[in-house]
């Protein structure tokens, strides 16, 4: 079962985005928990330029066979042009939290077919 699970991040710019995403997510069922991280800074290169701004890390717990999905929606939902949509195997947890993260993301019936 555990290798069915996945951990999605991504960051988004404030607060507002962050409780928006997160709430979207769960009501499509495309995560059972949506972890948010305030008062992250990021540094990187951009477009030939040094950036550091403030963002919120959001922490998806769901499953992989709903990633390409959920990575089209958090397309949709970002205002980033090249989002950070990074997927991590679980490769272990709770055998009950396991339980509880695939009851919370049903399969649509065209994908467990």
């Amino acid at each position: 079962m555990d290798t069915e699970l996945v951990l999605v991040w991504t960051t988004v710019p404030d607060e507002a985005l962050a409780a928006s995403v997160a709430e979207s997510l769960l009501r499509e069922q495309l995560a059972a928990c949506v972890h948010v991280l305030p008062g992250g800074r990021s540094f990187y290169h951009w477009q030939g330029a040094l950036h550091r701004d403030a963002e919120w890390t959001l922490l998806i717990k769901t499953r992989q066979a709903l990633y390409p999905v959920l990575e089209q929606r958090l397309l949709a939902l970002h205002p980033y042009e090249v989002p950070e949509i990074l997927q991590t195997p679980i490769t272990r947890c709770l055998p009950a939290y396991g339980a509880w993260l695939l009851a919370s993301t049903p399969l649509p019936a065209v994908a467990q077919e």
